[in-house]
This record gives C-alpha cells, sequence and structure tokens, in this order.
C-alpha cells in the first residue's frame, strides 16, 4: 500500500476535485484498501501542496461517492467496495481512467443487457411526439454515418440514441442508467465499431418498433442487439 500522494497544479475551481480524483485512484486501484484510515488531514495538505479548505471539499466529494468515512478521533477510512456509489458517473471517469477494465466492461454489458431492452419496450409505449422526433433525426444521422464510417461520429450518435431510448421511458428511476450509459459509451462503443461495426440494422429495428409503438418487438430488437457478435468487450480480439 502507498500513501504518498503528488502535489496537485490547477485552478482553485477544480483543486478539490482534482485532489478528490488522486485519492480515488489509490482507492479503486487498491493501493489504499478497503477500511485503511487514509493520511491524516496534515499530511494530506502537505503532500498535494493544497489548503485545508480543498482537501476537506475533497473529502466531502469522495464521501458523498461512498469511497470515504470520517469519524471523530479515528480518522478517515477507505468504505467497503458495497457503499461505493457505482451509479456515479464522475467515479465512473475516475475507474475508467485508471485502465484495466475488462471486468468492468463485462459487468457494463450485463447491466445493459438486464435493463436496456425493457428501456427500449417502454419507450415505445410512452415516448412523446417530441421525443419520438429527436429519436427519429438522430437514427438518421446513424444511418447517414454507417454509409461513411466515422468511429467518432458514430460513438456521439449511438451514445446519443441510448441516452434518448432511456429518456423516453416515461419512467424518472431510469434517467440514472442512461447517464452511466452516457459515460461508459465513449470507450465501449468506441472499441466495438472500431472496424466499422455499427449493428445498423439492429439499431434500425429498434427504432422502427418504438415508432410503430410496439414494445413487444422493442425489447427483442435491443436484446438482439446486445447480443450481436459486434459488441466486443474492449480486452477481446
Amino acid at each position: 500500500m502507498s500513501n504518498s500522494f503528488f502535489q496537485i497544479a490547477g485552478s482553485k475551481r477544480s483543486l478539490h476535485v482534482q485532489v478528490a480524483r488522486e485519492i480515488a485512484r489509490k482507492i479503486l486501484s487498491a493501493e489504499l484498501a478497503q477500511n485503511d484510515i487514509i493520511p491524516s488531514e496534515m499530511a494530506l495538505c502537505e503532500q498535494f501542496s493544497v489548503s485545508r479548505t480543498a482537501l476537506r471539499e475533497a473529502i466531502k466529494l469522495l464521501t458523498s461517492k461512498g469511497l470515504l468515512e470520517s469519524k471523530p478521533k479515528v480518522g478517515t477510512r477507505v468504505k467497503s467496495r458495497d457503499n461505493w456509489n457505482f451509479l456515479d458517473p464522475q467515479l465512473l471517469d475516475w475507474i475508467i481512467d485508471i485502465g484495466d477494465n475488462e471486468l468492468i466492461y463485462k459487468e457494463f454489458l450485463a447491466l445493459r443487457k438486464a435493463i436496456e431492452p425493457e428501456a427500449a419496450a417502454l419507450a415505445a409505449s410512452n415516448a412523446s411526439a417530441e421525443q419520438r422526433i429527436l429519436l427519429s433525426n438522430t437514427f438518421q444521422k446513424m444511418d447517414e454515418i454507417s454509409a461513411n464510417f466515422d468511429v467518432e461520429a458514430w460513438t456521439e450518435a449511438d451514445m446519443e440514441f441510448h441516452r434518448l431510448v432511456f429518456s423516453s421511458t416515461g419512467n424518472n428511476f431510469f434517467l440514472p442508467f442512461a447517464n452511466v450509459l452516457c459515460t461508459m459509451f465513449k470507450s465501449f462503443i468506441g472499441h466495438s465499431s472500431e472496424k466499422g461495426g455499427t449493428c445498423i440494422e439492429e439499431h434500425r429495428a429498434i427504432y422502427t418498433a418504438i415508432m410503430a409503438g410496439d414494445p413487444d418487438k422493442a425489447r427483442q430488437a435491443n436484446t438482439d442487439l446486445l447480443n450481436n457478435s459486434n459488441h466486443r468487450l474492449p480486452t477481446s480480439n
């Protein structure tokens, strides 16, 4: 375990976020183990070369994500993994940034398979006229990109397509998953599409079913998309 940190340079506005990110990296990589007591406030201020105010804001941010817990006369300790808020987009960014993400991508794909087909079914039933127009515009963009493939453009359009599906469910509890998907998609979809594997026909089937208001077909089309071999995991050959 290493308790050493480096000085942080940057604007005051983002200083506490940078500090939080560096501490989080130690936790997420297991350099700081679960239930470990992190270095004292004085030691961390010295190591990062930041004020107590910046450090306390960083600790508060990490506490809100379930990574840390502070107790009087005990100190600040790393909480167990089952307390970490994996639906927090910023935390996911930090996890992805560490690298070696085979497990997290497998878990992400399992999450998609569990909830996306139902989201598509709900969107088919509940999407408003305005949401259907937005979905139509996005799919038309995807169709154009697939004919003249560009990974970056496809990733952005694909991410927006699925975000719209989640936001069209009519169920507020699906919205946090849309945020998670947006965080994960850029690396996951970018990899799965790196050889031109856009799965445009599977997306067309989802789009057509939603526009037709057919929840059963939308559910099945989304399942078919996620079972498509083009959805390779980023570490796969």
